[in-house]
């Protein structure tokens, strides 16, 4: 939602949309969208944008989650295979608590590269799934990785002459993404337990102190610009020239 057009989903008003288009009840065919959540590594679409993805789902949308790395660096490891294994059984177990898919790039966590490669894969998997509504990365993060994720999928929307709407989510803005400026925001009050639950599936990341401490507060500080009690923020990237 922006300014203008609220949502309500959990606080009694009668959502009408989510993100300025997409149905907030699915009741048919039409009414459906395909979205895709790309994060560079599992947890980043759980953390960064949790609570839209279960509003979404639960509104009968198709959603998936794309990581572009299964989580090897992790240190809570002994070597990059047991990460590989154990990160991605538990994002297949957060998309479980949120109802949404999982789909699996093959980047190198911390060393996510933006290549002819990579831009071309990014390219085909959304050529292959053909989504209404994109979320990504903001690029203008302190984590490599991030910024990476977000300079693909920008590119590939450019690529695709902007076949589908994009939206960039913030991680622990002021920490990581820098410079961010919301133009949408939803209301998750009403799912917020459930987005917690699904964040807590990443076991080995040890979330507990990052969400009371890094990304609760954000989510009440977009609660109070949008006037509920808590959000998640998104920047809406518009064809140049294009009125809205």
């Amino acid at each position: 939602m922006n300014r203008r057009e609220m949502i309500k989903a959990g606080l009694g008003g009668a959502a009408m949309t989510i993100l300025g288009g997409i149905p907030a009840i699915a009741k048919d065919k039409k009414d459906k969208r395909k979205i895709l959540v790309f994060g560079a590594h599992p947890d980043d679409p759980e953390t960064g944008a949790g609570g839209t993805i279960c509003l979404l789902a639960k509104a009968g949308h198709d959603v998936a989650c794309v990581y572009l790395t299964r989580g090897q660096a992790s240190v809570s490891f002994p070597d990059r295979k047991v990460a590989a294994q154990t990160r991605t059984r538990e994002a297949i177990e957060a998309c479980t608590v949120m109802g949404a898919r999982y789909i699996f790039l093959d980047q190198e966590d911390g060393a996510t590269i933006v290549s002819e490669k990579t831009r071309a894969d990014v390219r085909e998997l959304l050529l292959k799934e053909k989504p209404d509504v994109v979320l990504t990365h903001w690029p203008i993060d302190g984590h490599r990785d991030h910024a990476a994720c977000g300079i693909l999928v920008n590119d590939a929307w450019r690529r695709l002459d902007h076949c589908f709407e994009l939206y960039f989510y913030e991680v622990i803005t002021g920490i990581q993404s820098q410079l961010f400026h919301p133009t949408d925001w939803v209301d998750i009050t009403s799912v917020r337990e459930q987005k917690y639950k699904a964040c807590f599936c990443h076991e080995s990341q040890h979330l507990e102190e990052t969400m009371r401490d890094e990304h609760g507060p954000m989510e009440l500080f977009r609660g109070l610009e949008c006037r509920c009690h808590a959000a998640e923020a998104f920047a809406h990237n518009t064809v140049p020239g294009k009125l809205v």
